[in-house]
């Protein structure tokens, strides 16, 4: 069929508070250009993320019901790290209030003045962890992960030359090799698991720990099961398996392929670093079977795993990107192809050509769809990884827009929407100007940083 049905029923509705291009305005100028700093209830349309955003299911909220509360062994801890070891079978469940929290712990321990840690594309809160210990984030993607119009269908595998190269030059100060399945910062795009497997042997072979960065994992399993050969007809549940096996460890925000509002873990292997890390978890998030989190939010975590392996919803999922990815295309609208498992990605710096990469055109293309359309997405550019640690700024490898897609929560009439929003500022686009950066903080600027638009 055409039409992209969402396979569920909605139970319950939230209403949405229409504005006018003027209140956007002044809304705008008020939070000075940044749309973090929005209220969320002047977004018609937020696609500023699909973490902690999306909508729970009738029996991930009947779960919460039975959520126990104990601050040790609860036995919600224990329904928890069954189901994240059916997924994915390392020895070693530690839960955490999100990903980041895990990733920190993890950096902690490994991380620190000249190390080095290499994935092929790290996302921000991963780099900010990794360089706010005196480490370094370096990414090494494939050429066509960088290329927003080539049709690789694995634009998030590891270039395994570059790995071998750097592993050989750097050596030991190498404490782990990282993989983002899927690849966020380049397009949401998939990793394929012969990549995987390449991957994890090379880290092998130089005696280092190899770690996933799995916060959408089905959807990277979705794209595997339907690009990669030899993987047509399995089980969803049996392709994660797989990637996971070959890991030593892994990072989670299950605000992503969780389905959950809040939480993640870290998973690993090794005794010795596990029990670092839970000495870690106890100073800075709560005892090793909560880990920051409430008993309620475990439950809701556990059920979440059994549903986001759903052939029918991932399919659904995917698809409705691939539209909005179709129509854009269809217009002009340059956008990173094919399309990503979790948001659809403009091509900012291709879009407004007349806007050079140190005036941020991915921030000017975010405001004019918030003024035009109220939908808020989020720069994936130069703004994000441009500073350098060193304080020197250079253009990132692509400026793009992420229209990152909450799951369970839009309609496909607000799909259309968004197609005609970016329409309109298509017929605009060549009058958008660009931006300066007026006060930033020293990492993770995209955040907190103010905006002045440039005459």
């Amino acid at each position: 069929m055409k039409t992209i049905i969402e396979p569920f029923r909605i139970k319950s509705v939230e209403p949405i508070h229409m504005t006018t291009p003027e209140q956007r305005q002044k809304m705008l100028e008020k939070a000075r250009f940044n749309l973090f700093a929005l209220r969320s209830k002047d977004v018609i349309i937020d696609l500023l993320t699909d973490s902690g955003t999306g909508a729970m299911s009738s029996e991930q909220w009947a779960s919460i019901m039975r959520g126990d509360e104990s601050y040790a062994g609860s036995p919600s801890f224990q329904r928890f790290e069954a189901a994240v070891q059916n997924l994915m079978p390392f020895e070693h469940i530690i839960p955490t209030h999100q990903g980041r929290a895990a990733e920190a712990i993890l950096f902690s321990i490994l991380a620190g003045i000249g190390k080095n840690i290499p994935s092929n594309t790290h996302f921000d809160t991963t780099r900010g962890n990794i360089e706010s210990s005196g480490a370094r984030a370096h990414d090494l993607v494939i050429a066509e992960g960088t290329d927003p119009n080539s049709l690789h269908p694995f634009k998030g595998n590891m270039d395994l030359k570059r790995l071998a190269d750097y592993l050989d030059k750097h050596g030991q100060s190498v404490p782990c090799v990282m993989l983002t399945i899927t690849n966020n910062a380049g397009g949401g795009q998939p990793v394929s698991l012969e990549n995987i497997r390449a991957v994890a042997a090379l880290a092998k072979s130089h005696g280092r720990p190899f770690i996933i960065d799995g916060c959408r994992f089905a959807e990277n399993a979705y794209f595997i099961k339907q690009r990669e050969s030899g993987q047509q007809g399995r089980e969803i549940a049996d392709i994660v398996r797989d990637c996971f096996s070959v890991a030593d460890g892994m990072t989670m925000s299950a605000k992503k392929d969780g389905f959950a509002n809040i939480g993640g873990w870290l998973a690993l292997n090794d005794a010795d670093l596990a029990e670092q890390a839970r000495n870690k978890l106890i100073q800075t998030e709560g005892f090793p079977t909560y880990g920051g989190l409430a008993g309620r939010d475990l439950e809701a975590i556990a059920q979440g795993l059994t549903e986001i392996i759903d052939d029918d919803y991932l399919r659904y999922r995917i698809r409705t990107n691939e539209y909005i990815v179709e129509r854009l295309d269809d217009m002009g609208i340059p956008v990173v192809k094919p399309a990503g498992g979790h948001a659809v990605f403009i091509d900012a710096r291709q879009w407004l050509s007349h806007i050079p990469p140190l005036q941020y055109p991915g921030q000017a293309v975010a405001v004019g769809l918030y003024e035009i359309g109220g939908i808020r997405s989020c720069e994936i550019g130069t703004v994000m990884f441009g500073r350098q640690p060193d304080g020197s700024e250079i253009p990132a490898a692509m400026d793009l827009v992420r229209l990152a897609m909450p799951r369970r929560t839009y309609t496909q009439s607000h799909a259309d929407y968004i197609v005609e929003t970016c329409a309109e500022l298509m017929e605009s686009k060549d009058s958008l100007k660009g931006y300066r950066i007026t006060k930033e903080p020293k990492i993770m600027r995209h955040f907190t940083s103010h905006f002045e638009k440039l005459a």
